[in-house]
C-alpha cells in the first residue's frame, strides 16, 4: 500500500525543525515514546526494577505505510492495537479511531515521510529515558516495536550508527514476526543488547519449531475465557504446563522479555479483538489453564 502525500505529508516531508512544544500541532504527537503510567504492563517490570519506554506506532498498513511486513492475516486482524488505551474510543472522528490512534498514525508518518527529523527526536527522548531511569534508581530498557514489526539492527540515525550502537549499555527488547531475525537472535548473531521473541501465528508453525531448537522464545497467543473483546477480563494465565513440547511461561507478568529462560514458549492470554478469532492465530485452552 503506497501512502498519497497531501499537503499536510508535504509539510512534515519538508519540515526542519522539531520541537517539544510543537510536537503536537506540528506532527500529531505529544512524544515518540510512551510515558511510565500509560502502559500497564511494561509498568510491571518497575517491581523488578527496571523503566521501560515503548514505541506505538500504526501496525499493518493503518497508516498507509506497512510497518509490520511478516504479519498474517489472523496477526492483523488481533493485533493488540485495539486493546488498552488504543481500544477506547470517547472522541472518535468519522472513521472511529481516537486521539491514541490517530498518535499512531503520525509517529508513523513522520518515520516515513522525514526520517532525520524522526531520529532526532528518538536519540532525544531515549536519552531523556536513560537518565530519569537511572535519576530514579531504575534499570533503563527499550522496546521500539510496541505495534509494528521493524528491523531496529539495520535502521541507522542520522550519524550512521543503530540506535542499538547510540545507547550500547541500554537493553533493547522487541517481538518479531521475521524467522531469520529470531534465528539470528537465537545464533548470537544479533547486538548484546537486543532481544528478540520470535511469534506464533496461524501460518509459521514450522518457523516456530526452528526457533524453538534452536534455543529462542516463541510467543503465543492463548484463549483462556470466555470474556467479550471489549469487556474487563480477571483471568491470568497459568505458568508451568507444557504447549507443543516445550513448556509455557506466562508473558502477561511484566513485559521484560530479555529475562525470560531460553527455548520456551511465552504464552499471552488473547486481548481486545483477538478474544473472538477464528484464524487460529489465538490457540484455544480453556479447558483448564485458567488460573
Amino acid at each position: 500500500m503506497t501512502a498519497v502525500l497531501t499537503p499536510a505529508d508535504l509539510a512534515i516531508a519538508t519540515a526542519t525543525d522539531i520541537r517539544t512544544s510543537r510536537l503536537k500541532s506540528q506532527f500529531g504527537f505529544t512524544s515518540l515514546i510512551t510515558p511510565e503510567g500509560y502502559s500497564p504492563k511494561t509498568d510491571k517490570g518497575r517491581a523488578r526494577g527496571y523503566s521501560t519506554a515503548i514505541m506505538y506506532f500504526a501496525p499493518a498498513d493503518l497508516s498507509g505505510y506497512d510497518v509490520c511486513q511478516y504479519r498474517s492475516a489472523g496477526c492483523t486482524a488481533s493485533c493488540l492495537n485495539t486493546a488498552g488505551h488504543g481500544g477506547v474510543v470517547k472522541r472518535a472522528d468519522a472513521v472511529a479511531i481516537n486521539d491514541v490512534q490517530r498518535a499512531r498514525i503520525a509517529r508513523t508518518r513522520l518515520f516515513f515521510l522525514n526520517r532525520f527529523l524522526f531520529n532526532q527526536r528518538l536519540v532525544h527522548e531515549l536519552s531523556l529515558h536513560v537518565e530519569s531511569a537511572r535519576r530514579a534508581g531504575m534499570i533503563p530498557c527499550v522496546r521500539l516495536n510496541g505495534t509494528s514489526d521493524l528491523p531496529w539492527e539495520r535502521l541507522r540515525m542520522n550519524d550512521g550508527r543503530t540506535i542499538l550502537e547510540w545507547f550500547p549499555d541500554v537493553q533493547f527488547y522487541d517481538y518479531t514476526k521475521h524467522v531469520d531475525r529470531a534465528l539470528r537472535f537465537a545464533r548470537g548473531e544479533m547486538p548484546a543488547n537486543y532481544h528478540l521473541t520470535f511469534s506464533r501465528s496461524e501460518v509459521n508453525a514450522l518457523d516456530c519449531e526452528r526457533v524453538l531448537s534452536a534455543g529462542g522464545n516463541v510467543a503465543a497467543v492463548f484463549k483462556i475465557c470466555g470474556c467479550r473483546p471489549k469487556g474487563r477480563c480477571v483471568h491470568d494465565l497459568a505458568d508451568g504446563f507444557v504447549f507443543e513440547g516445550a513448556s509455557v511461561v506466562s508473558g502477561d507478568h511484566d513485559d521484560l522479555r530479555f529475562l525470560d529462560p531460553t527455548g520456551v514458549w511465552i504464552g499471552l492470554k488473547a486481548k481486545g479483538l483477538a478474544r473472538s478469532d477464528a484464524s487460529g492465530f489465538v490457540t484455544d485452552i480453556r479447558e483448564d489453564r485458567a488460573a
